[in-house]
């Protein structure tokens, strides 16, 4: 036996030494129970498993470098969200002075709730299921949560990179085919479609040859070939980059998280260069002071925090769980968060520079429009000649001239202003027209495109820019799925992720219908954002209140080889919880106040038109909320009365050729204290020993040492219950 042992201590010392089981057992020489007399379950010995199981505990997949770890990170956390919600809400809500909330949570909130994804997948090294059984059995639902919402987010976030193939293909064309309304023919006379006369192109381009919408969500109207066509490419360049795991989808992120950079700065260059560009942007940060204290602003800018991150949904921790222990994951979430940060406002500067130069465009054109009619008043003797300023030329008319024109006109003919028709042709009206989602990336700023040189160039490069962005998200979504169910079940990576992929793109098709943006409209209001508020909150209880602040912070402080800032202590313990409620309860508030409905094209009307979702839907959606919650009550109740189990009744000992495994779950902290480290409670253990193997719910350990029959025999162990001094 060994020298430092307390029991060859004994024979030098007069000391009382009071031995423990693991003072015992980690002095033994390792021992192949199933080779051995101690094998009283009556298996068989299985080398090719067994080698099997020390290669999921030792040789778990990883990253080839950090480098393409920190591209996964950021290409899943970057998404569409960040070109074109994050310019939409800091136009909203008061320009540059929206900044200041948003940086705020970002570190209060954002900062802190990434650093401990990050930690405890890499700490665990295992997907969201077995992360949050390993850390509290009862809420082990809200992994199987995540699930569910990446599965509903996936399902519909695909349709949009569909959306961004088609019109990817369709700008290998010159002109654009959104840039002109398509000419019909009505008998011998030729006459422009009048959906689009009274829209836009761009505007008839995208409701009509694209999503051939219907009027509303009640008229199914059958698929869309197109888009159907476009949803199965979607998918099967989702599956191939996922299907050998992180050795395939980390090689496909050095393009999708790169490529997107490069094509925003080539756009902020070209749109710089733009007449109005600076325009746009002046608009964009001028602050709105005022609106910093509307809480309505803070409630935003902490939802947009919250998704912008990929909190709650899986994916970092997936990502997380194939680092190294000793990785500086501290470092990392600090670095990921602030790139997300200044990736927001760099496509902020390239939309609202485009926006601007679109806003110039469409308010020379406003002018023309209105001099002609003014032209048309002077001819008509219905306006005096006396009423226009000598130097005005109408051949040459700015906005400033017809400003001036427009405003003498107005004070004059006060009483008949109305009937004369015209506008104000403010540049300021334009810029103000808020667009978002769809309506930016696939109206306003291809619309603006129409009007650059090598327009198609443009087109390629953003549409292209879109599907790696979305594909990066995509990436990590599925990443949510399949490596928790992966690690959990042990399904054949490959097989899974297939037919996965198969699955998703069958129940997709309800988004290739012709009413399918209305199922996309209704899946992104409601199917994350609630239940991934709750998610997370409980993921903060549950690593702040029950795991313990102190001993996750011990943890940290072991793995990482520095003591974290005591600012994480306090934000996981108070300051996140408390927010994170705060949000899930404007949420709740605003989902009640907020009529449920969507924006709906009419096609006679050439306008979008809100309508409220009839019963059926809000059925629908009312089951959305319902489904991925679920999960957490459900494994809650299944545990607290064992009606599955949590392996909390059972200390699992598993010895195997050259080493030996424990598995310890739920004791008391007393008992796996003396247990693991064979030292007294005060001097608080490591929580998370490397060496403890995950074992879930449900799972034999080999040899099981518990005050209840075990193996076959029903051989009983009284191990676990055994006093030490007895032994």
């Amino acid at each position: 036996m060994p020298k430092n042992s307390k029991v060859t201590q004994r024979e030098h010392s007069s000391e009382h030494v009071t031995e423990s089981v693991a003072d015992l057992l980690a002095h033994q020489e390792p021992v192949d129970y199933k080779r051995s007399v101690l094998n009283v379950t009556g298996e068989t010995w299985d080398k090719q498993k067994e080698g099997d199981e020390d290669l999921d505990a030792e040789n778990r997949p990883a990253w080839n470098s950090k480098l393409q770890y920190i591209l996964a990170q950021i290409g899943y956390s970057v998404g569409l969200g960040n070109v074109w919600r994050f310019p939409y809400l800091c136009q909203k809500n008061g320009g540059g002075a929206y900044l200041v909330p948003y940086l705020v949570l970002l570190i209060i909130i954002g900062l802190p709730l990434f650093f401990l994804e990050l930690a405890v997948g890499q700490r665990i090294r295992r997907g969201s299921i077995g992360v949050w059984n390993y850390i509290c059995p009862r809420l082990g639902g809200i992994g199987y949560a995540s699930c569910l919402v990446c599965f509903f987010v996936g399902l519909y976030y695909n349709v949009i990179i569909g959306w961004s193939i088609f019109y990817f293909f369709k700008s290998f064309q010159y002109p654009l085919p959104w840039s002109e309304c398509p000419i019909v023919k009505n008998g011998s006379v030729a006459v422009v479609e009048t959906e689009c006369e009274r829209s836009s192109a761009t505007t008839y381009f995208w409701y009509r040859e694209t999503l051939d919408i219907s009027n509303s969500i009640s008229e199914s109207g059958g698929l869309n070939w197109k888009m159907t066509l476009c949803l199965l490419v979607a998918w099967s360049l989702v599956g191939l980059a996922m299907i050998k795991g992180i050795q395939s989808s980390g090689k496909v992120m050095y393009f999708s998280s790169l490529f997107p950079y490069v094509v925003l700065v080539c756009f902020l260059v070209r749109g710089l260069l733009l007449r109005g560009a600076v325009d746009g942007i002046m608009h964009m940060f001028t602050p709105k002071l005022d609106k910093m204290l509307d809480p309505q602003v803070w409630r935003e800018a902490a939802t947009q925090v919250f998704f912008a991150l990929g909190l709650g949904f899986g994916g970092v921790i997936a990502f997380s769980s194939y680092n190294k222990q000793d990785n500086n994951c501290h470092f990392d979430a600090t670095l990921v968060s602030f790139i997300n940060f200044f990736t927001s406002v760099l496509a902020t500067l390239v939309v609202f520079a485009v926006l601007g130069f679109k806003a110039n465009i469409m308010n020379e054109k406003c002018v023309v429009e209105n001099a002609e009619k003014i032209l048309g008043y002077l001819n008509t003797n219905v306006l005096s000649h006396d009423l226009i300023p000598p130097h005005v030329n109408f051949s040459h008319l700015t906005a400033k001239d017809y400003n001036e024109m427009y405003r003498v006109i107005m004070t004059v003919k006060e009483g008949h202003f109305k009937e004369l028709g015209l506008d104000a042709c403010l540049l300021e009206d334009e810029l103000n027209k808020s667009v978002q989602g769809t309506g930016l990336a696939f109206i306003a700023f291809t619309e603006a495109m129409t009007h650059f040189p090598a327009s198609p160039f443009w087109s390629v490069m953003f549409f292209l820019m879109l599907i790696n962005l979305g594909l990066g998200s995509m990436i990590g979504t599925m990443s949510g799925i399949t490596t928790p169910i992966i690690d959990t079940f042990k399904v054949r990576k490959e097989m899974f992720t297939v037919g996965c992929c198969i699955f998703a793109f069958v129940v997709g098709l309800i988004f290739v219908q012709r009413s399918g943006n209305y199922f996309v409209t209704m899946f992104d209001d409601y199917s994350a954002t609630l239940p991934l508020t709750v998610v997370v909150i409980l993921e903060n209880i549950a690593v702040a209140w029950i795991y313990g602040t102190k001993k996750f912070m011990q943890e940290l402080t072991e793995m990482l080889g520095f003591r974290p800032y005591q600012f994480y202590y306090y934000t996981w313990k108070y300051v996140s919880p408390i927010c994170m409620a705060v949000l899930m309860t404007a949420s709740i508030i605003q989902l009640g106040v907020s009529p449920p409905g969507y924006s709906a094209w009419i096609r006679e009307e050439a306008a979008e038109k809100f309508l409220f979702y009839p019963t059926w839907a809000m059925a629908i959606l009312i089951s959305l909320i319902i489904l991925a919650s679920l999960p957490l009550p459900l494994v809650f109740i299944l545990r607290q009365f064992h009606l599955v189990s949590d392996g909390s009744n059972a200390l699992s000992v598993t010895y195997k050729k050259g080493r030996m495994m424990k598995d310890i779950s739920n004791l008391e902290d007393n008992d796996e204290t003396r247990f693991i480290l064979s030292k007294v409670p005060s001097e608080t253990p490591s929580p998370m020993p490397t060496h403890r193997s995950y074992l879930g719910p449900g799972s034999n350990s080999p040899m099981e040492m518990s005050s209840a029959p075990n193996g076959r025999y029903g051989s009983g162990y009284l191990l676990a219950s055994t006093p030490e001094s007895e032994l």
